[in-house]
């Protein structure tokens, strides 16, 4: 994480000294912009890495392993497709969901299943793809990435599985 870190605050810098270059006070719109994000953010952020940290404490070890882990085999991947889809929230929730389940013995490949099935199938997001795209384009994308999150799944589970 320190890499990560270190980056983002050498970018984030970056990205003041220029506005404050810039002169029109750019860098005082940012911030004050970044603020409002954090604060509308911290909430949900918050609650996120409560559940993840309860998942590492009161899902049982060898629960999770027996159904989500390295031995839980293509039902473990479909379980983790299923719950990718209907995790609600963007990246602030289903991330630490996700991290908390690793950490609490959950496979590599069914936690790439889960990603996956968040980021695709997300049915939490269909109402509105429907609303905005139409029935038939949403149907049409749900179609053509219906077999990813559990191929997805497989294939870590497959090459990565060894890595945590």
């Amino acid at each position: 994480m320190l890499i990560p870190t270190i980056v983002m605050a050498v970018l984030a810098i970056t990205l003041i000294l220029i506005g404050y270059f810039n002169g029109q006070n750019q860098h005082i719109s940012g911030l004050r912009s970044a603020w409002q994000m954090t604060i509308s953010i911290i909430p949900m952020l918050v609650f996120a890495f409560i559940i993840a940290g309860m998942i590492q404490v009161l899902l049982p070890h060898a629960a999770v392993a027996k159904w989500v882990g390295e031995e839980s085999g293509s039902r473990g991947l479909f379980i983790g497709t299923l719950a990718g889809a209907i995790a609600p929230g963007g990246p602030y929730v289903s991330l630490p969901i996700a991290a908390g389940l690793l950490q609490a013995g959950a496979g590599i490949g069914t936690m790439v299943a889960f990603l996956t099935g968040w980021s695709l199938w997300a049915i939490s997001r269909l109402p509105m793809e429907i609303g905005i795209l139409g029935w038939r384009l949403t149907l049409i994308r749900f179609a053509c990435t219906f077999f990813f999150p559990p191929i997805a799944g497989f294939l870590a589970q497959t090459l990565f599985s060894n890595v945590k």
